[in-house]
């Protein structure tokens, strides 16, 4: 028997496909609010576009969108005064999964318009179904601006629906939907509230909450109106919307002040601090999408790993710190973006792979270094005074990103030890060429180090202060891109440092030091130093204590405890010094211990039975005084 050619199309059965969008449509439940209010808000964009085009008459009531709690009845409400439908495009819309009246509409009205289709939000048309992860039933009640009857529809969670006529008397939808026993914790006025608030808060239809269980309060007069004056109240003391239609990254960045930013940036990260800057991004062809980068604010290094980049679809939340889009560098950061034309997959949760994601990310990246270049070169003093807190952030960026590193490396500042101002790398390296070429001398510890920086000084050597973790990767990175050497004051004696003439050399000095210092590893030289004041110093090998600073943070980000690696140490006794010379005839114990305990107390806090024997010695040798 033979087989027949044929051609046909897959079906899917609702009883099998409504598992599957309750369980695994979207990962959290609470999306099914932003997914109805959305389509809500859709409804109302079509009504907007179709009068702007002169295809329906304008009308005198706000279009809004009012979500309303039943907790007693078990039932939430969103409603809308937009465009509704008929009875036909319930059954094609609604009736049929992912089948969007979104595609029919801007399809339908291409062309009409430089901005058709803009600011709509449906895509996939599973949106509605989301409401079945929370539901055992769904009622729709809408009319149609057309004229159409007004139809009423019902839906259980089986997927089994039945249409009838409808009751309602005005344009718009009704989505009632009555909540499961596994929903019934969105049966909670301040749930539902914490939901519009994190995912409409900014969506670009005015959406009011109402909770029939408390009644609804006026607001009070701020106008000065009184009872019996002639002339009304000019209050509007109506209910307040729960969003902002009009959120500040749709404004042009020059119509915006510093008191708009600051407002903004503290409702919607809840920050109390004030941020340093931002960066307003407003980007139109070939880049479509719009947003507000904050640089916030920080008290420690460890801060910047709390930012938060909120990303929008068309005034929609969508997800925080999205990699794809923000690079992970700038997600230390504080912004928001709006990409109303971002590649989400099925469920509105996830980026799908796109080159214009790509293109976003790198814009972004652009922007950023763009703005620090700007003030570095413009306003070079408020630059430096920002410094200190945009370090952490530039560093980790240029660590992060080769190309972000190419663009701000002539704008990346040194800060130099007490108080002396800020060089880049280009600016110290001339100014030290004829002492120490290719060589920038360093500080983690101002003033654990104050010896090593007061002798540099002394030599008008400049120190930059580098005291962060992050500070060691930023250095390697500079020293294998300039071909130059960073140098901790404490890890060596500079040739600056040293002064003329042969060295005095003492055998028997140099093991008592070693003796004193319980260390046999300890390595013990004499030089001849410029200052005679200083009779010695301990100084650490800069490659192994660059390994053990990196070990230590290893360690704290997998929790553990940060203990030190051994380290090489040098014992530098200065021949120039008076004190030296005559502990190499006297060889005195106690003196010899005294010496190493103040170097020792340049590199690390004392131990108590250190300490205890350092004090003890003090007082013997002030009492021979």
């Amino acid at each position: 028997m033979s087989v027949k050619n044929e051609k046909g199309g897959i079906s899917v059965e609702t009883e099998n496909i409504f598992p599957i969008i309750k369980r695994w449509l979207y990962s959290d439940k609470e999306i099914f609010l932003r997914e109805i209010v959305s389509n809500a808000s859709d409804a109302v964009t079509k009504l907007r576009r179709l009068i702007s085009l002169g295809h329906y008459e304008p009308v005198d009531e706000d279009l809004i969108i009012t979500v309303t709690l039943d907790k007693e009845n078990g039932t939430i409400t969103v409603s809308d005064n937009g465009i509704g439908m008929s009875d036909e495009e319930l059954k094609k819309y609604i009736g049929q999964i992912a089948l969007s009246g979104a595609l029919d509409f801007i399809e339908k009205y291409e062309g009409e318009g430089s901005e058709a289709g803009a600011g709509i939000i449906g895509h996939f048309g599973l949106g509605f179904y989301s409401s079945f992860m929370v539901s055992d039933s769904v009622e729709i009640r809408t009319k149609s601006y057309a004229g159409s009857p007004a139809v009423h529809w019902v839906c259980t969670d089986s997927g089994e629906y039945e249409i009838s006529a409808g009751d309602r008397e005005e344009r718009g939808t009704d989505v009632i939907m009555h909540i499961s026993e596994d929903g019934k914790e969105f049966l909670d006025a301040g749930k539902l509230r914490e939901i519009l608030d994190k995912y409409c808060a900014f969506m670009p239809v005015a959406i009011y909450f109402k909770d029939v269980a408390e009644p609804e309060k006026e607001r009070e007069c701020t106008c000065g109106h009184k009872d019996g004056d002639e002339e009304e109240c000019t209050c509007d003391l109506g209910p307040k919307p729960i969003n902002d239609t009009h959120p500040l990254w749709l404004k042009n960045p020059s119509d915006c002040t510093d008191e708009e930013y600051k407002e903004f940036y503290g409702k919607v990260f809840k920050d109390f601090r004030e941020p340093l800057f931002q960066i307003h991004i407003n980007a139109d062809y070939p880049l479509n999408f719009k947003g507000i980068l904050y640089f916030p604010r920080i008290s420690s290094e460890f801060d910047s790993l709390e930012g938060q980049v909120k990303l929008f679809y068309n005034q929609v939340f969508v997800a925080d710190n999205i990699k794809e889009i923000i690079p992970e560098y700038l997600l230390m950061l504080k912004g928001v973006f709006d990409c109303p034309e971002l590649p989400l997959n099925v469920s509105r949760s996830y980026l799908q792979n796109s080159g214009y994601v790509t293109k976003i990310s790198q814009h972004i990246t652009k922007k950023v270094a763009d703005k620090l270049n700007g003030m570095f070169n413009t306003d070079r003093e408020a630059f430096e005074k920002l410094w200190d807190d945009l370090k952490i952030f530039v560093e980790y960026g240029c660590i992060r990103d080769r190309k972000f590193y190419d663009r701000v490396k002539d704008s990346v500042l040194l800060p130099l030890t007490g108080d002396s101002g800020y060089k880049t790398v280009d600016e110290y390296l001339e100014a030290a060429k004829e002492k120490h070429e290719n060589t920038v001398y360093y500080t983690a510890d101002e003033s654990a180090h104050a010896a090593y920086i007061a002798m540099y000084r002394a030599r008008d050597i400049e120190v930059v202060r580098f005291d962060k973790f992050i500070d060691t990767q930023f250095i390697n990175m500079l020293e294998s891109d300039r071909n130059i050497k960073f140098f901790r004051v404490d890890a060596g004696i500079a040739d600056a440092l040293k002064a003329d003439g042969e060295a005095y050399e003492n055998e028997k000095l140099a093991d008592l030091m070693k003796t004193v210092s319980g260390s046999d590893k300890l390595t013990v030289k004499f030089e001849n130093l410029a200052d005679d004041a200083t009779p010695a110093l301990l100084t650490l090998d800069e490659q192994s204590r660059r390994f053990d600073d990196m070990m230590k943070m290893y360690r704290m980000h997998k929790g553990e405890e940060a203990a030190s690696l051994p380290v090489a140490s040098t014992l530098t006794l200065n021949s120039a010094s008076p004190l030296i010379r005559k502990l190499g005839e006297t060889l005195d114990e106690k003196v010899a211990r005294q010496i190493w305990t103040l170097a020792l107390i340049s590199q690390r806090q004392l131990t108590s039975d250190e300490l205890v024997r350092f004090l003890s010695d003090s007082y013997e040798l002030l009492g021979k005084l």
